[in-house]
Formats: structure tokens, C-alpha cells, sequence
């Protein structure tokens, strides 16, 4: 999602390093290229024009003039009005009450469902919380049946509503339910439309009235652009919502919702789902998310995954191996799992400062991400033996290996030639002087 944004943004700044000092005529060349770039990503036009209005009015002042490089004043300012436009600080939702309940709403085929699942998941995990999922969509065929299948994956309790067909029924049963269990979060799955009429919003309304909700969070399909914001504003227009959850932010639109949505609507983004698995929600944060759009990266978020996809221990048991140089296939599929943990590599990679510059044409795409699976497949097709002591791999045990794991024996050689440098770089690393190699990495 948006790299044409961050191609254009990269652009301006990219004009503006040979300059010495930052002139009107600099600015509203700019500008210009900023306002394309931001219609281009399906920006609102009024969005727009507050954006560039505000741009312009600080890079026009005293203070800006006399500090750093054009470029660097820029990107600087781009970068604190984007994270106004984003809503300008994480929120984080309260879940006091007893129980405290989230309405989920939102337009059919916006992800309500699938993301209840997965803020079930957040709050289990990130909160300790015990929630509760209560399926309320009594209007799209087996939406029950489907939240009722991503509970049980998940380990959640969920309610069994199919023998129900009024969601005000419904709404009364969980509320009961809660209270006698001690759940202390449900999280209600509305019913959506193809467009938004008098039926639903009654419906809604009703609901409202007898959930008395702590949260009411619109979910938002990023691929629909300003249609998602449309759609917000009538919801909140209706029911005064609370926040928003952007779903699809890993898809190929060009943005336009991220960016409009919390000023047109005045509600703060508060999720965002980043992928197909339960686990693929993040709470949203417009400073990072600003970082990425300029190319900046999001350091604190590639940290908060590896810290979820590392084990400690096993990192300490190869931090001590890596020093001994006795790290072996067993250690670089531990790695690959890792790093498989973390999401798809061109998220990872989007989160390294600078790595846009050095990612190749297009991004990382399916076929290198192919290649680490074909990677992790021949060292699990290989016997304990071989991953520790891999020079015993000669060609009869490549073919075996290779027919087992679906590869080549080409494949296998690749391999180990790949992890053969490593061995050498670790090598290296292990004898260097802890507080050279530091001056070297640039750290302390």
C-alpha cells in the first residue's frame, strides 16, 4: 500500500538535496509534486488542500529558513502533518466496564467478522483480557458459522446464535452470558449491507441502545478508497462511532482512506489489519505510519515483532553458537521460522530505514518469498545429522534431500554456498573486538 506515494515523496526530497537553502520557488515546486501525489493516491481533494495549506504556511516560517537542508525541512514537515492527517497520536482503547462492549459495524464485505476474530485475539493477548465473540449478522449467510470456526482457531469463547434470528435477542443472551461467566470484553459482530440504508441503522441504533457499548468501531476496507470514508461518516453521522479499523493495509490500494478517514470522520484509526492470519492486526500509529510513507521506516514496530518471534533463549543459545562458530542448518531454519513469524518480507522490509533505496525494482516479491520457503523445505527434508554436520551432504544425500523437499540438487548446492558465507561473515564477527565492531556498526 501506497508505494506510489512513496515513490513521489521520495522524489521531492530527492529534487531538493542539492539545494543549499529552501526558497518560495523550492516550496511550491514541492508542493506541486506533493498535491499530485496525494490525489494520486485517492486522497480526499478537500483533505488535500488543508494538507498543502498547512505545508506551506510552516515551511514559509522564520524558523524553518534558517535550520538544516531544504530536503531535511521538508521531510520534517511532510512528515508532522502527515501524522496530523493520520490523527496524530496512537490510541489506545479502554476496556474498563463490566463487561465492556465493542460494536463492530460496518459494510458487508468490509471484514467485520474476520476482524472481531482478531481483536478478540489483540485483546487476549496485548490486554490479558478475557473476551467473549457474540456472531449478531443474522442477514449474510453462515457470518455465524464463519466467526463461530475463527473462535475455536483462536481459542476464544464464542457464542452459538444460529438458532437465533433477532440480533436484539442476541445482544440481551451475551449480555447475560458475560455477566454470569465474568467476561470482561464482548465484542459484537453486526450485520452489514451492500450500501447503507434506513433498515440497517435502525437495526444498529436498537442495538446500540441495549449494549450501551464502551466502543463502536467502524471497519473500513482500505481497497475501497474514499467509498471507506463515505461510508464512515454516514455511520458516524448515525451512531457517533468511536474509532476506526482499517483492514487490507497489505493490499495494493493507493491509500486514500488511511489518509482522509480521521479527518474527514474526526475519529482516531485505531487498527489496522495487515494480513489474512488472526494474528495480522496492529494497533495503528500515525507517527510510524508517516515514517513508512516517507521511506523512513518503523524501527519501533520491526522490534515489537521480532520481540513476539524470538525466542529468548533460543537467541542466547545462538548468540554463544555464533561466537564458537558452530552455526549450523538446525540455527538457519530457526532464523527463517523467525523471521517467517514476522510476516511477509516486504513488510519487514518496508520497516528498515533506508531499505527502500536498496530493495529491488518493484519490492521483494513472491518468488523471493518462494525461495525462503524452498529454503526452510530442503533443511527440513535433511536428517539431524545433516543439519548439524553439513559437509557429510555428498550427492546421493542432495538427491534424496531434493526429491524429499519437492527441489533440485542445484537448489541444495545454492544453499549451502549461501550458508557457507554466513559461517565466514560469523566467523569474522565472533573474533572482532566487541568494542571495534560497535564503532564500526556506528552503535555506543
Amino acid at each position: 500500500m501506497l508505494e506510489s506515494l512513496q515513490e513521489r515523496l521520495a522524489r521531492v526530497t530527492k529534487t531538493l538535496r542539492g539545494e543549499g537553502h529552501l526558497t518560495e520557488f523550492h516550496i511550491d515546486a514541492a508542493l506541486r509534486e506533493i498535491r499530485t501525489a496525494l490525489l494520486g493516491a485517492d486522497v480526499s481533494v478537500d483533505v488535500v488542500a488543508r494538507f498543502i495549506e498547512r505545508v506551506r504556511r510552516q515551511a514559509l516560517g522564520e524558523e524553518v529558513l534558517s535550520s538544516v537542508t531544504p530536503a531535511q525541512m521538508v521531510t520534517r514537515i511532510v512528515h508532522e502533518e502527515l501524522r496530523m492527517l493520520l490523527g496524530e497520536k496512537t490510541v489506545d482503547l479502554d476496556f474498563k466496564g463490566y463487561p465492556a462492549v465493542v460494536m463492530m459495524v460496518g459494510l458487508q464485505g468490509s471484514g467485520k467478522t474476520t476482524n472481531a476474530a482478531k481483536m478478540a485475539c489483540w485483546i487476549k493477548e496485548k490486554k490479558g483480557l478475557f473476551p467473549l465473540l457474540v456472531p449478531a449478522d443474522t442477514s449474510r449467510p453462515a457470518a455465524r458459522e464463519q466467526l463461530l470456526i475463527l473462535g475455536e482457531q483462536a481459542g476464544i469463547p464464542t457464542i452459538d446464535s444460529r438458532d437465533m434470528d433477532d440480533p436484539e435477542e442476541i445482544a440481551r443472551k451475551a449480555l447475560r452470558e458475560a455477566s454470569i461467566k465474568g467476561y470482561q470484553v464482548l465484542i459484537f459482530d453486526t450485520a452489514g449491507r451492500l450500501h447503507i440504508d434506513d433498515e440497517l441503522m435502525g437495526q444498529l441504533q436498537r442495538l446500540k441502545g441495549i449494549l450501551k457499548p464502551k466502543h463502536i468501531l467502524f471497519v473500513a476496507d482500505a481497497m475501497t478508497g474514499q467509498d471507506a470514508v463515505r461510508s464512515a461518516k454516514a455511520f458516524h453521522e448515525q451512531l457517533d462511532i468511536t474509532g476506526v479499523v482499517l483492514t487490507k493495509l497489505d493490499g495494493d490500494a493507493r491509500g486514500g482512506a488511511a489518509l482522509s478517514v480521521s479527518e474527514v470522520v474526526g475519529r482516531p484509526i485505531v487498527f489496522a489489519g495487515i494480513g489474512e492470519r488472526l494474528g495480522d492486526l496492529e494497533q495503528f500509529h500515525p507517527d510510524r505510519m508517516a515514517g513508512r510513507i516517507l521511506g523512513m521506516g518503523d524501527v519501533l514496530t520491526l522490534v515489537e515483532k521480532a520481540q513476539n518471534a524470538v525466542d529468548e533463549s533460543k537467541a542466547k543459545r545462538l548468540e554463544a553458537k555464533m561466537r564458537k562458530n558452530r552455526f549450523d542448518l538446525e540455527d538457519l531454519r530457526d532464523q527463517l521460522s523467525s523471521l517467517k513469524k514476522m510476516g511477509p518480507l516486504k513488510q519487514v522490509m518496508e520497516m528498515m530505514p533506508g531499505m527502500d533505496k536498496m530493495m529491488p525494482t518493484g519490492g521483494v516479491n513472491e518468488a523471493q518469498e518462494r525461495q525462503l520457503r524452498r529454503m526452510e523445505a530442503c533443511i527440513d527434508s535433511m536428517t539431524p545429522r545433516e543439519r548439524r554436520h553439513p559437509q557429510i551432504l555428498n550427492g546421493s544425500r542432495k538427491k534424496r534431500v531434493a526429491k524429499g523437499s519437492g527441489t533440485s540438487v542445484e537448489e541444495i548446492n545454492r544453499l549451502l554456498r549461501q550458508y557457507g558465507q554466513m559461517r565466514k561473515l560469523m566467523k569474522r564477527l565472533g573474533k572482532a573486538d566487541p568494542r571495534q565492531l560497535k564503532r564500526q556498526l556506528g552503535i555506543g
